[in-house]
């Protein structure tokens, strides 16, 4: 699975949609990683604030990684069609 992501929201989606494949309700995530479940829940809203730490605990547990790379040409609204 590969995706851009260029927003919050566009991450929580997919941490969201990661989640839903491999069964995990945001309450078992949360325990997983030691987080509370309206924690999971706002990530997946893509609200402000979350802590970089926090993104990359739930990755980790969802065998997700970060690659950060050249943008490509593709338009906002192309990659927002994804989701």
């Amino acid at each position: 699975m590969t995706q851009i992501a260029r927003t919050p929201k566009q991450i929580g989606e997919i941490v969201r949609r990661r989640r839903q494949a491999l069964k995990q309700t945001q309450i078992q995530m949360g325990k997983q990683v030691r987080l509370r479940q309206a924690t999971i829940s706002k990530l997946e809203a893509g609200e402000p604030g979350t802590r970089l730490s926090t993104l990359f605990d739930v990755l980790t547990a969802l065998d997700l990684e970060l690659v950060i790379r050249p943008r490509t040409k593709s338009s906002s609204r192309d990659i927002e069609e994804n989701f």
